[in-house]
């Protein structure tokens, strides 16, 4: 069995944060957030990592980590764009918006030929979440062609208090994912309760509802039914063209629902930190601070 890969996502634009966030800096040595998940991802074990990013930003990208990233782990790069689309499919005219995480994930398949694990680049998610995921992709060793994991966060340990933020809201039995449905607009209200609003519906959750991250243990079998599901979305009306997403969630949910695939939860305890909007920034850099004040972390840079 191959050593298994980290894939990042990388190629997001950050709309709601106003600018390149994945390489800026939160640590007080000028480190950024990636800095933080390759050390624990490195602490667990992987020692190969292919970042997903826009082509135009290789070169920033592999100033601010690859090059630093080459010292401990094997590089390689794969690129996100519109027109990186399935035989047939043509880009809708006036679309500049990337098309999903579902589609990030797709365009690795040419470097990515082992087991892997997926991360967004954004996000801190903390030890563990790492060690959950090399063990199951190393140790399980699971004989079904899309038997997958996911790190599993409690609701309220991945909120932001400047906005409100998407998340894939979990139902599980013994374990096991039985679905998962994105929200894209999850905020805590000022009495203190969590909503997930649709429109003018608001529905409230559980602060210990297991959210989905995107930290995800997957074969590399399943690009095949990546690229399915991807040809089924863009055949689809439905919604805005210029702006629906294929999200990794939602290829997930399908494949449970249908039988095709099973999803073993891996609960962490750990605190998400991220910076979703640029108010959130100085939270973030003080839970570095924080972190390295306990000797979690060494300096990075």
């Amino acid at each position: 069995m191959k050593e298994p890969t980290l894939l990042v996502l990388a190629a997001g634009m950050g709309s709601r944060y106003g600018g390149l966030k994945q390489i800026d800096p939160v640590g007080p040595a000028g480190e950024i957030i990636l800095d933080y998940s390759l050390y624990d991802a490195h602490l667990a074990g992987f020692r190969r990592v292919v970042f997903v990013i826009k082509p135009e930003l290789e070169q920033a990208f592999e100033e601010a980590i690859g090059r630093r990233a080459r010292q401990t782990m094997q590089v390689a790069y794969a690129y996100q764009t519109l027109d990186r689309l399935p035989q047939g499919f043509s880009v809708p005219e006036g679309r500049v918006k990337p098309w999903g995480t579902g589609h990030a994930v797709l365009c690795a398949r040419d470097v990515v030929d082992s087991p892997f694990a997926v991360i967004n680049a954004d996000d801190y998610y903390g030890r563990s979440c790492f060690a959950l995921l090399y063990r199951f992709l190393t140790e399980e060793r699971p004989q079904k062609p899309l038997a997958m994991c996911m790190v599993g966060y409690r609701l309220e340990r991945t909120l932001t208090e400047n906005g409100s933020v998407s998340r894939g809201v979990c139902t599980i039995e013994n374990g096991f994912l039985q679905s998962v449905t994105e929200h894209t607009a999850i905020a805590r209200t000022t009495d203190g309760r969590i909503e997930a609003r649709d429109g003018e519906r608001a529905v409230v959750l559980p602060p210990d509802t297991v959210v989905s991250m995107n930290a995800w243990g997957m074969p590399a079998e399943v690009f095949d039914g990546l690229e399915v599901g991807f040809c089924a979305f863009l055949r689809r009306r439905d919604g805005d063209a210029l702006k629906r997403e294929y999200y990794l969630p939602g290829f997930v949910d399908d494949q449970v629902r249908e039988g095709r695939g099973t999803v073993r939860v891996l609960t962490t305890p750990d605190q998400w930190h991220g910076v979703t909007y640029r108010e959130d920034r100085d939270q973030v850099r003080a839970a570095f601070e924080k972190m390295l004040a306990q000797g979690l972390y060494p300096a990075l840079r």
